[in-house]
């Protein structure tokens, strides 16, 4: 490894060096005897700033950079299903048996396992013209998932050689083309630098949603595969527990979990609850399709800027095979604080509250990295990316929740009060939006239900119409109001209860299955119109209330109705239509004895 140059300057993670020979930008470096991971970030002249991803007490200056001749990047190959990973993909387990608890600077593993043995069944044969992001085989890497290794996109030529199937270590040769440049030899492995996109054949529409099972995501503020998504919240308003329940229930076929700067023992308790998940697809434990990278606010802010861009990497590479990816990032302020740091200690000019001013950039080069696809073999595939922000003090005008909304289509704001409240999931439905409604819409038409657009809008308009009665209500009280606004308030009330809230402790309840949502939905329409008809007949609101007997059973829905069984919610709204009916034979015998 060829010394680079001398450090001449140092300020936490960030350095100067005077270059002997050249870097370029955003090269990977290593700091020191203890070859600490860095990456130049600016040049001018012969000095080069360097970022340093660990921690950098007891380096001095004089201590030497050596250039390693690539961008920092990752591994992508067979055995990244389940690993656990920190910012710049150190596997955390390999390192603390070599380390311990505490990691040392300048340890190094290598990401995939280069003794292990994968099962090939090749792809290729002798005399193939290969083309970038063909398949080279298949390989079963855990029962959930079989990665059909996509071929780099920068390979283009014959098949001169192919290996026949096999078991085969990362870094064995399978395959040799003769390209433009000359022979190049294949393996399961390669590197891709995390701050490039990985090329696709085309950008597709979303119009397929990412089935959540959690209703007020699905039917009220829905995303669709590929799409984009922010969760903001306070603290203490459940954007981890959120995006857990998500991890396990969406219908993606591979989960990435990026913890960006989150409390130790939060990522802890993540890193002890993912194993013992259960798929509930498969009944399988959830890791066997999770991968997790862990980076604690304890752990040097630096790889904390990169690891958003480490999960993003991978999330692209099972895209690339034709795979659906959901990657959870908690939290993109803790990212963006990292960057607010790194900027101070460069001395650059701030923004808004102390932000660098290419902060929007960096969170649109981020979120447009999302999408649904078509891969350079063909097939679909998609990122869709999902965004905690943990705004100071709940106030979403702060800058990093400002400038999200800008780049996402998907804002789920969480409510500390429902939270508190123990509603769960804690979305408010007031501040919450979907710009992914008018796209999905079709898919529910065809596969669920013709009339699910418009009981949705049915229900967002009686949620709108009680907010804006909120105010009224909060200065003189409900019994001012007419009896179709009291109406009103009440199957908004049922709706909060019935729909809205779901029980993540409840086996029945912590998922809905699109059906199910359609037929809740339907009920809950159906009978407010049914009872504002009745009403406008003459009936007091109070009959309605407390002469029909089963309001309690449509509470409970979610937990008593098991997802298979829809035709009970249509029993229970025939029953509800008669007892409503009973009621409204009374005023149509009142109204036509008035008549004569």
């Amino acid at each position: 490894m060829e010394r680079a140059g001398d450090i001449i300057w140092i300020n936490g993670p960030v350095m100067r060096a005077r270059m002997a020979t050249g870097l370029q930008m955003l090269e990977q470096v290593e700091v020191g005897e203890q070859h600490l991971v860095g990456e130049v970030i600016a040049l001018q002249g012969d000095i080069a700033t360097l970022q340093v991803y660990e921690e950098t007490i007891g380096l001095r200056p004089g201590a030497p950079v050596y250039g390693l001749g690539m961008p920092l990047g990752v591994e992508l190959g067979p055995g990244l299903m389940g690993g656990i990973y920190d910012g710049i993909q150190r596997p955390l387990e390999a390192i603390e048996a070599r380390s311990g608890i505490y990691i040392s600077g300048g340890i190094a593993a290598p990401a995939l396992d280069r003794e292990r043995r994968w099962p090939l069944e090749p792809a290729l044969t002798v005399g193939q013209t290969l083309h970038g992001g063909e398949t080279l085989g298949a390989i079963v890497e855990t029962p959930l998932v079989t990665l059909r290794l996509p071929v780099p996109p920068d390979v283009d030529g014959e098949v001169t050689w192919a290996a026949p199937a096999g078991d085969y270590r990362v870094t064995d040769t399978v395959a040799r083309v003769r390209t433009a440049s000359g022979e190049r030899e294949l393996n399961l492995m390669q590197r891709w630098p995390v701050r490039q996109p990985r090329p696709s054949a085309g950008r597709l529409p979303p119009v397929t949603p990412l089935i959540t099972g959690q209703r007020v995501i699905d039917t009220l503020f829905p995303i669709a595969r590929g799409g984009t998504a922010a969760v903001p919240g306070g603290f203490g308003a459940g954007k981890t527990v959120l995006q857990q329940a998500l991890a396990r229930w969406c219908d993606a076929d591979i989960i990435i979990y990026v913890g960006c700067g989150e409390r130790g023992n939060e990522m802890a308790d993540v890193l002890r609850e993912f194993p013992h998940l259960s798929d509930p697809k498969t009944g399988r434990p959830l890791i066997e399709r999770t991968i997790l990278i862990a980076n604690t606010s304890n752990m040097p802010v630096a790889a904390r800027e990169a690891s958003i861009y480490t999960g993003i990497t991978l999330a692209e590479y099972y895209r690339d095979m034709g795979l659906h990816v959901a990657l959870m990032a908690d939290s993109t302020s803790r990212w963006a604080e990292a960057l607010r740091e790194i900027s101070g200690r460069l001395e650059e000019m701030p923004a808004e509250e102390g932000f660098p001013a290419y902060l929007p950039s960096r969170l649109a080069s981020f979120y447009e990295r999302a999408g649904r696809v078509s891969t350079l073999s063909g097939q679909e595939g998609s990122v869709t990316l999902i965004g905690a922000v943990s705004p100071p003090s709940g106030d979403f005008s702060e800058p990093v929740t400002q400038h999200t909304q800008r780049f996402v289509r998907v804002f789920w704001a969480l409510d500390k009060a429902l939270a508190s409240a123990r509603h769960f999931p804690a979305v408010n439905w007031v501040d919450s939006y979907s710009g992914y409604v008018e796209e999905i819409s079709p898919w529910w038409a065809e596969h669920v239900s013709d009339a699910w657009a418009a009981h949705r809008a049915r229900i967002v308009d009686i949620l709108q119409g009680e907010g804006r009665l909120q105010e009224i209500v909060r200065l003189v009280g409900p019994d001012t109001l007419p009896d179709a606004q009291r109406y009103l308030l009440f199957v908004a009330r049922l709706i909060k209860d019935a729909f809205l809230q779901q029980s993540a402790l409840d086996a029945v309840d912590a998922y809905s299955t699109p059906p199910k949502q359609a037929a809740m939905l339907a009920l809950l329409a159906n009978i407010y119109d049914r009872g504002l008809a009745i009403i406008a007949r003459g009936a007091p609101v109070g009959r309605l209330q407390d002469e029909v007997t089963l309001w309690p059973q449509v509470r409970r829905l979610g937990s008593t109705v098991a997802n298979q069984d829809t035709t009970a919610i249509a029993a229970l709204q025939e029953q509800l239509y008669a007892q409503l009916a009973a009621i409204e034979e009374d005023y149509r015998h009142e109204r036509h004895s008035a008549t004569i």
